[in-house]
């Protein structure tokens, strides 16, 4: 049996670890990720202990899309808001109702729960807590004789029943198993991740008292470079169309494609490059035709990620554009091709305002006095090292502006 890959260290290259800092600092923290599990499993608990039509009816009530696989982001990354996907396979009470009416059941029981906002969406209901966690919870009915979780989720938009309600196919559990496999756990990314999780002082994250406690916590650790590289896509995506009203590429059609493009001992700021790079390719072969992009779920062809985006080819070839933009940008870098203050700039315009600068400050923190005045330094290999975001500050000017990214849930769409 072959060794496991190590990977590579993303804080040991100067633009890797720019990004490395980008993707900590969106990233669902630790005691976030408890603080999720411990409320979707109260979430179950109350809807088995105080609804009827649910007792006995739950047959699993798990984590979906970015949660199961550790690629969770901030839905704003200056709010610290969080949307979290849970699927409720539900029991054989519920298979002769419409998409519709499961729904409402579903929102019904959530009425009242802990005083919160309850919202019924497309294909899930959201819980809204006070301090920005959304918790999505689609309702799905099993398929009977296929693969473990195999099914279908709601499609209802409402408020009445209509010839567009239908039931979705669905394995969101079998990709997150695939997904697994193909990006396996880099020791080194593990183990650099842990380390900057430990000196941070997570206090700020104590758990409210409105959750409940659960047997055994949940761990959560940074696996490897190719989910980095993920968390660095799905903020791109959320930064370049934040004030775009139409769909945008979803959380899990980027997740397929760093499950395709994943290979063991890249390093960062490669991996983002060759992701967009399997975008793009994808985009440009089907508008060559002019047709869209059409992927599906490798577990489930019938689990279509792109059922719902694109919605034309215009909007793929805009996305495509921009990942060449973001490539090119990167490889500038990559070569030092690229002055501090202009990197700075571009990187804002890239991942947003405030992730951006927080991540100069982390970096410069940690370096001391070795950058000012925003000169141009270089390591031995002669490889640009990050300026400081106070270097910056009067070229780019006196705006207090902050770029946010736009809301979303893991199937793009806009709440």
């Amino acid at each position: 049996m072959m060794n496991p890959p190590l990977g590579i260290d993303p804080f040991d290259d100067p633009v890797d670890r720019l990004l490395a800092e980008i993707a900590f600092s969106i990233q669902l923290p630790p005691s976030l990720h408890q603080k999720a599990v411990d409320r979707y499993e109260a979430v179950r608990n109350h809807l088995e202990s105080t609804s009827s039509i649910f007792k006995d009816q739950i047959e699993y009530f798990y984590s979906q899309g970015s949660m199961s696989i550790d690629a969770t982001i901030s839905t704003k990354g200056t709010d610290d808001e969080y949307d979290l996907d849970i699927v409720a396979q539900l029991g054989g009470r519920f298979r002769f109702m419409t998409p519709l009416q499961i729904l409402i059941e579903l929102e019904k029981a959530l009425k009242g729960y802990r005083g919160l906002k309850v919202v019924r969406q497309t294909r899930c209901v959201t819980l809204y807590y006070q301090d920005g966690m959304h918790l999505d919870i689609s309702p799905s009915i099993r398929e009977e004789g296929t693969l473990d979780r195999q099914g279908h989720i709601c499609h209802a938009k409402g408020p009445s029943a209509s010839f567009d309600d239908h039931m979705v196919p669905m394995n969101a559990y079998g990709f997150g198993e695939y997904y697994r496999q193909c990006t396996p756990i880099e020791q080194r990314v593990v183990d650099s991740f842990s380390k900057r999780w430990e000196v941070l002082n997570e206090g700020q994250y104590r758990a409210d008292a409105d959750v409940d406690d659960v047997p055994e916590p949940t761990a959560f650790v940074v696996k490897n470079t190719a989910t980095l590289a993920l968390q660095i896509h799905k903020r791109f995506r959320n930064i370049q169309y934040a004030d775009y009203k139409g769909r945008v590429a979803p959380s899990i059609l980027l997740s397929y494609y760093a499950a395709a493009a994943a290979r063991a001992d890249t390093s960062l700021t490669d991996m983002v490059m060759r992701q967009a790079s399997f975008m793009i390719t994808e985009i440009e072969n089907a508008s060559l035709y002019r047709r869209l992009i059409d992927v599906s779920n490798p577990c489930h062809k019938l689990d279509v990620f792109t059922d719902r985006w694109p919605e034309n080819i215009g909007q793929q070839d805009d996305y495509a554009i921009k990942l060449k933009g973001l490539v090119a940008g990167l490889e500038q870098l990559k070569r030092g091709q690229m002055a501090p203050i202009r990197m700075m700039e571009w990187m804002r315009d890239q991942f947003g305002s405030q992730v951006v600068t927080r991540a100069a400050d982390a970096i410069a923190n940690e370096i001391g006095h070795s950058i000012k005045n925003s000169s141009q330094q270089y390591t031995r290999s002669g490889k640009v090292i990050i300026p400081s975001a106070a270097a910056t500050t009067a070229v780019v000017g006196a705006s207090k502006a902050v770029a946010s990214g736009r809301n979303h849930t893991f199937y793009g769409k806009k709440i």
